[in-house]
């Protein structure tokens, strides 16, 4: 499988792997550029359903700030959890005015062959 093993724990939530941040700094990035659909395609990313899309772009609009690229700091809070054939995974969000949001990135990441296949779920406020 992979060089680095994820932690199948179904008891305790755990910091994001550091194989996966590239892959969901991507996705942030593209949502900062309001690219909700993620036209341009990212390696390992399910394309986002249009409802899920439009979904995302308007509770980010409703939540009435402006999204930025994640900093490094957002790896000290954002955490994923097993649950059976996948992982769950919730991202804290970054936005210009308040720095660390109350928005989420949820999103699902499954074994693949030798990868992992990211699912994204919803933006939101837990």
């Amino acid at each position: 499988m992979n060089e680095i093993v994820v932690e199948k724990n179904e008891d305790d939530e755990l910091p994001i792997p550091h194989i996966w941040r590239p892959i969901f700094t991507k996705i942030v990035n593209a949502f900062v550029k309001q690219d909700y659909n993620l036209t341009s395609g990212i390696k390992s990313v399910n394309p986002i359903a249009h409802n899920t899309a439009k979904q995302i772009k308007e509770y980010v609009e409703d939540y009435g700030e402006v999204l930025i690229e994640l900093p490094e700091k957002t790896w000290d809070t954002s955490v994923y959890i097993c649950y059976g054939n996948y992982w769950n995974v919730l991202i804290d969000l970054y936005t210009e005015d308040e720095g660390l949001s109350d928005l989420v990135l949820n999103a699902e990441v499954r074994e693949n062959d030798n990868d992992y296949l990211f699912d994204i779920k919803l933006v939101y406020v837990p």
